[in-house]
C-alpha cells in the first residue's frame, strides 16, 4: 500500500465524528500490518479527547466491511455483558467511532479504508514479557474475552483471513511448497522438512476433532499476544483486549496455544542460537492459571484437557508458516536478514521439542486446574 499523505489524513479526520479542535496527530503503536494515528483534540472548557485512527491494510484485510462488521457485532455484545457485570465499558472493550455517515468505516477519495477507536486512557500494552504479572494478566483478560463472548454465534462472524489457523490445510501448502521447490532451497532444509513431515498427526488432530464434534467453534481472537492487552496503569489488571481484526470463528485452544508459543518462551522468536530457547514452565502454568480463571467455567473439560496440544499445535503451525515461506522465497513474512524465516522456523521447532520433552509436566499442571474450573 502506498504511503499516507498528510491531504489523505486531512480528508479522514474530516469525516469522522470528532468534537472540539485538533491540536496534534502523530503515528502511534509498533503494529506493522495497519498505519496507526493518535489525534488529540481539544474540547470545551480546554479538556482534551485523544482518538486513534487507523487505516486498515487492504492486502491483509480484502474486505474491511465484513471486518467492520465483525468486530462491531462483538464490542457491542462485550459492551452489555460488561453493562451487565457493573464494569466500565469505555475502558473495557474497544469503542468505535462512526464515520460522519454514520457508518463504522470511511472509505477515502483514494479507495482505502479507515476507522477510528476512543483512546483508552492511563494503560500500557507491552510488546514482551518484562513482568511475569502482565503475562498472568493477559491470561486472564483474553479468559475473560472467550467467556463474555461465549454465548455469541460464532457461525455468524465473517472470516476475515481464510483458513488462518487451519493447521490442516497449511500442511498440504507445506508439501505443495516443498515439491515445487522453486528457490531451490529444500535440499539445504531436509532435516526441518521432515521434522514437518514427521508431525502430520500435529497438524491433523483439531481438525479431526471438530469434525467428530469433540470441541465447539467459538468467538477467538487469534492473535493473543501480550500486546493485544492493555494493563491499566495504575493497579496492574488487563483491562481491554484490542487488535480484533482476526476476531473470527475458532478454537479456544488454539488462543491459549499462540500465548504460550509467544509468551513463555525464553528467547526471541527469531533467536539463532538455539541453546536459549525453550518453553518456561513457570510462565506456561501461570498463563495456564489466569485463562482457565479468566475463562470461568465457559470451556469444556475436554478444551481444557486439550490445552497442551493447543501450544504444540500452534507452535508448530507458525514455525512450519515461517519454513513454507522460506521455501517460497520469503514471499509473505518481512525479514530483515538473509535466511530470518528459516532462523524462525528453527526457533519454533525447538520449542515444539522442548515441550514434547515435558509433556507430562504440561499436561499435570493443565490437569490441576482443570480439576477447579
Amino acid at each position: 500500500m502506498a504511503q499516507v499523505t498528510r491531504e489523505q489524513r486531512e480528508e479522514v479526520i474530516r469525516h469522522f465524528r470528532y468534537k472540539g479542535v485538533l491540536t496534534d496527530n502523530v503515528p502511534y503503536g509498533s503494529g506493522h500490518i495497519n498505519d496507526t494515528y493518535r489525534l488529540t483534540f481539544e474540547a470545551e472548557g480546554g479538556s482534551c479527547i485523544r482518538v486513534i485512527l487507523q487505516r486498515m491494510n487492504s492486502t491483509v484485510f480484502a474486505r474491511p466491511v465484513e471486518l467492520m462488521e465483525n468486530i462491531t457485532g462483538v464490542t457491542s455484545h462485550l459492551r452489555k455483558k460488561i453493562e451487565e457485570n457493573g464494569g466500565d465499558p469505555e475502558r473495557e472493550t474497544l469503542n468505535v467511532i462512526p464515520a460522519s455517515d454514520g457508518k463504522p468505516y470511511y472509505q477515502d477519495s483514494l479507495g482505502d479504508y479507515w476507522r477510528s477507536y476512543k483512546f483508552i486512557t492511563d494503560a500500557t500494552s507491552y510488546d514482551q514479557v518484562e513482568d511475569p504479572r502482565h503475562f498472568y494478566q493477559s491470561a486472564v483478560a483474553f479468559g475473560n474475552f472467550q467467556k463474555l463472548l461465549a454465548d455469541y454465534p460464532a457461525e455468524t462472524l465473517y472470516e476475515t483471513i481464510k483458513g488462518f489457523h487451519d493447521t490442516k490445510a497449511r500442511f498440504q501448502v507445506f508439501k505443495e511448497a516443498v515439491e515445487r521447490d522453486c528457490m531451490n532451497r529444500a535440499a539445504s532444509v531436509e532435516k526441518e522438512i521432515q521434522f514437518v513431515l514427521d508431525r502430520e498427526g500435529v497438524a491433523n488432530c483439531f481438525s479431526e476433532m471438530q469434525s467428530r464434534g469433540e470441541i465447539p467453534l467459538r468467538v477467538t481472537h487469534n492473535d493473543t499476544k501480550l500486546n493485544n492487552i492493555m494493563i491499566d496503569d495504575r493497579t496492574g489488571k488487563g483491562i481491554c483486549v484490542i487488535d480484533l481484526d482476526t476476531v473470527m470463528p475458532g478454537l479456544a485452544v488454539n488462543d491459549f496455544g499462540d500465548s504460550i508459543r509467544f509468551g513463555a518462551s525464553t528467547a526471541a522468536e527469531d533467536e539463532t542460537d538455539l541453546g536459549k530457547v525453550s518453553c518456561s514452565m513457570e510462565l506456561f502454568e501461570l498463563y495456564a492459571k489466569g485463562y482457565i480463571e479468566g475463562c470461568g467455567g465457559k470451556l469444556t473439560k475436554k478444551e481444557i484437557e486439550l490445552m497442551p496440544m493447543g501450544a504444540k499445535v500452534m507452535t508448530f503451525e507458525c514455525g512450519m508458516r515461517f519454513l513454507t515461506d522460506y521455501l517460497q522465497g520469503d514471499t509473505y513474512f518481512k525479514i530483515h536478514r538473509r535466511d530470518h524465516n528459516l532462523d524462525r522456523c528453527r526457533t519454533q521447532f525447538k520449542l515444539v521439542e522442548d515441550m514434547e520433552r515435558k509433556w507430562y509436566t504440561m499436561k499435570e499442571i493443565i490437569e490441576k486446574y482443570n480439576s477447579l474450573a
